[in-house]
């Protein structure tokens, strides 16, 4: 396969070093967004931005042309890869509205200002596009590592999750595929909002029960949004939603909790996200989920709490406050 992914972050380089290093025999190409970043990835050969330590082999084309260029250079491409922040998902989708190869985007969250699912963005700006989400529980240091790691490939059209599964499934990195997209994107989306959540919890010592009540308790906010947007809920005891669910709660490599933490200790939101070098996407997915909660009518007091956090309307520890005063309620209500 001929396999391009677009975007030289921490997860475009990891894929493309996944895809580079499959059995096989993939042609790679790791597009950069512009010509000093592709320097640099040529001459060091590793990323040492987002990925220090892990090589690059030669294998991998590195490109910094325009994506336009890069299009229409690359006819005989199997399989696109997105691997940009959700920021960037519009504007890339709209530019590869006539591709005809599938088409999948690593990003988690909703994009700001419409609050809409990477599949809906992808439906509005790209509708006739064959197109999926590859997700789940990973860290694109670990997958870089060769570190075991399990995916799920989402997509409504068969060929986009055979696609996936071919270029990346493999000894190291276990690839499932599914159809409900809708329950992959809900749970990449909320999941990220609750790590902040526990990270709080975690920075203020409160202990390791409060912090398997906060999950859990996630876990359930996560499902009621994801049934309300037509998700199956099976999909959310899976790898994209109990799996990522934990990882990105309770693991050190996680920004998102570590946005949490930081908050903990006093940082205010800009020195937070101002320290990490990287995007935590639950800082900007935190208000759109809890909007679109709202207009379906769905409760969601932990992300509720998170907002209200990030907003500075309160302070960590009433933050907890918030959630611990709450009046009694059945488990499942």
């Amino acid at each position: 396969m001929h396999i391009t992914l677009i975007g030289a972050g921490a997860w475009g380089t990891a894929m493309a070093l996944a895809a580079a290093r499959h059995s096989g025999g993939h042609t790679v190409t790791l597009h950069a967004r512009d010509a000093e970043q592709a320097d640099a990835l040529r001459t060091q050969k590793q990323n040492a931005r987002y990925l220090p330590g892990v090589d690059l082999p030669d294998s991998i084309e590195i490109s910094s042309a325009p994506l336009a260029s890069l299009l229409s250079a690359s006819s005989d491409c199997n399989l696109w890869v997105i691997a940009t922040p959700m920021a960037g998902l519009r504007a890339t989708l709209t530019a590869m509205a006539n591709v005809k190869a599938p088409v999948a985007w690593l990003c988690k969250g909703l994009e700001s200002g419409t609050g809409l699912m990477p599949h809906e963005v992808q439906a509005q700006a790209a509708p006739h596009l064959k197109a999926g989400a590859l997700s789940g529980p990973s860290f694109a240091l670990e997958v870089a590592r060769q570190q075991p790691t399990a995916l799920v490939a989402a997509s409504a059209h068969a060929p986009v999750r055979d696609a996936l599964v071919q270029a990346f499934h493999g000894p190291a990195l276990r690839v499932y595929a599914q159809s409900d997209i809708v329950g992959v994107e809900v749970g990449g989306a909320v999941k990220n909002v609750l790590a902040i959540a526990t990270g709080l919890c975690d920075g203020l010592h409160l202990g390791l029960n409060a912090r398997a009540a906060l999950i859990t308790r996630g876990l359930a906010e996560m499902t009621r949004l994801g049934l309300a947007l037509g998700a199956h809920s099976d999909t959310f005891m899976g790898l994209s939603g109990l799996g990522d669910l934990v990882l990105t709660a309770t693991g050190e490599l996680s920004r998102n909790r570590r946005v949490g933490l930081l908050l903990a200790q006093g940082q205010s939101l800009d020195q937070a996200v101002t320290s990490l070098g990287h995007v935590a996407e639950g800082v900007y997915s935190a208000r759109t989920v809890m909007q679109r909660a709202c207009a379906l009518g769905v409760d969601m007091p932990i992300t509720e709490a998170v907002v209200a956090l990030l907003d500075a309307r309160l302070s960590p520890r009433e933050a907890v406050m918030a959630l611990m005063g709450r009046d009694p309620k059945g488990e499942f209500d």
